[in-house]
């Protein structure tokens, strides 16, 4: 039976845990950094379609779009959506200007007296 000292190093130096063992299933065709990159160049252009990024790889392997998806969704992004720097999370829904704030008022003054059967 190893000693309390023995099992405090172990697990200080991160054996016997559940990270070092084998997983099962494939293992992921992208690395991090890979994974990196992917996402700074749909910062950069928010209309990216995932197709288009999964050919610009300059890596040996070709990766899917789907691949593209689920590596863009992990950080939170989707392609071809804006992402707006002020929001934590990817919006798309239309941006609605002053214009078309002054033109809803107009026509709900306009419909106010309306009734359910008109």
């Amino acid at each position: 039976m190893p000693r309390l000292s023995e099992v405090g190093r172990h697990r200080a130096l991160g054996h016997f845990t559940v990270s070092d063992r084998p997983r099962s299933g494939r293992p992921r065709c992208t690395t991090q950094r890979q994974d990196r990159k992917l996402v700074r160049n749909h910062m950069n252009n928010r209309f990216l379609p995932a197709s288009s990024s999964s050919r610009q790889t300059r890596e040996r392997e070709l990766i899917s779009a789907n691949t593209v998806i689920r590596r863009l969704s992990t950080s939170g992004l989707r392609a071809r959506h804006p992402y707006w720097p002020t929001c934590s999370s990817p919006i798309h829904r239309p941006i609605v200007t002053q214009r078309h704030r002054h033109q809803r008022t107009l026509w709900a003054e306009e419909h106010a007296a309306w009734h359910r059967i008109q």
